[in-house]
């Protein structure tokens, strides 16, 4: 890395030499004169942490050479002060190593907004701080972090849109400033219950994204069968809408949404809807307890279900099929899906 100065402006420069970079891959937190810029490169990661040599504006700026790797860091001088050193380094700075030594940073997010979406499910709105760049990628999940009775607390969810886009012209182009929590609130649930108590205006800690999931495992696919349980739906939500977006070669896109009744289904008029725009799209309910008056299918997840829903469009078709719900539906669903003889090539299952 290399940083340099103008009367009013700090650039640091990163030369990743990776030709894909991108803003998913920097996440940048600068909160009084701490500045802390990880880049993500595979299952590594490279960081610049220091105690700035003076105070800077909240407003940080990120500028990347896609086709070189490069990345600029941009940061507003407070004064204009020409600055002998761009700081004291933290004990991690300048370093470039596995992902899963790093340890995850959490920054403090603003409470927005709260919405219903069923009876028992909120979408949480949260705001990031000024001085943070933070993007997360389809696909993965970040930490809630909360005090409860004197015990840190620490939960994985995935963030969803704040809505299912219904027309494809152009993919929703992220604000960057807040992030989306679709969340099933327990009765007996102490973390989500803290949660759901929290009042507008209140902080939450936010870590920075997680997983392994790979957009390219789409890009490369025809047929994209995505089966659910309950709020499973979440990592799915950005996955929909990136498929049926940006990845031309993919013939047929299906949803499997496995609930116990009605009442639990999320989004399903968004859902329905999206179908009726959309043709490669299709959506399927399961219940396993509905109502007499439930015309759909109903059970729970199973061979013979499964038989019954999860095909290629053609014989030789490549498929992917992502999976996600409670861990006993994801553990059977793949076991199941195995003895359909899908490979594990073509499955992916989303687990925290």
């Amino acid at each position: 890395y290399d940083w340099f100065q103008t009367d009013n402006l700090v650039t640091i420069v990163v030369y990743t030499k990776q030709k894909d970079m991108n803003a998913e891959l920097v996440i940048v937190d600068c909160e009084d004169k701490r500045l802390r810029g990880e880049i993500i490169m595979d299952d590594h990661s490279y960081l610049v942490e220091v105690d700035l040599d003076h105070a800077v504006s909240e407003d940080v700026a990120v500028n990347i050479a896609e086709k070189v790797g490069k990345v600029e860091i941009i940061l507003s001088k407070k004064d204009n002060i020409h600055w002998k050193m761009l700081g004291q380094p933290w004990e991690g700075h300048n370093t470039f190593i596995k992902r899963t030594n790093r340890g995850l940073f959490y920054r403090k997010c603003k409470l927005v907004a709260k919405t219903e979406v069923t009876h028992d499910t909120k979408l949480f709105c949260l705001m990031l701080p000024k001085g943070t760049h933070l993007r997360v990628p389809t696909g993965q999940h970040v930490y809630l972090k909360q005090i409860i009775a004197g015990t840190e607390v620490v939960k994985p969810y995935t963030p969803v849109l704040p809505f299912l886009p219904l027309d494809f012209q152009e993919p929703p182009r992220p604000d960057g400033v807040h992030i989306y929590l679709m969340i099933k609130i327990y009765s007996h649930g102490l973390f989500t219950q803290a949660l759901d108590h929290l009042q507008i205006g209140d902080y939450i800690f936010v870590s920075n994204p997680e997983g392994n999931f790979k957009k390219s495992q789409v890009q490369t696919s025809e047929d994209l069968i995505l089966l659910a349980g309950g709020t499973g739906l979440t990592p799915m939500v950005k996955l929909l809408n990136f498929a049926l977006t940006e990845v031309s070669c993919l013939r047929t896109v299906k949803l499997i949404f496995f609930n116990k009744t009605e009442d639990d289904i999320l989004w399903r008029n968004q859902l329905e809807q999206l179908a009726l725009k959309d043709e490669r799209f299709e959506v399927q309910f399961i219940l396993s307890q509905p109502t007499k008056d439930w015309v759909g299918k109903q059970g729970k997840i199973s061979s013979s279900l499964l038989s019954e829903f999860v095909k290629r469009s053609r014989r030789d078709s490549k498929v992917l099929i992502c999976i996600c719900g409670p861990a006993p539906f994801t553990e059977q669903g793949v076991q199941y899906l195995k003895n359909l003889g899908y490979s594990q090539e073509e499955i992916h299952a989303f687990t925290a």
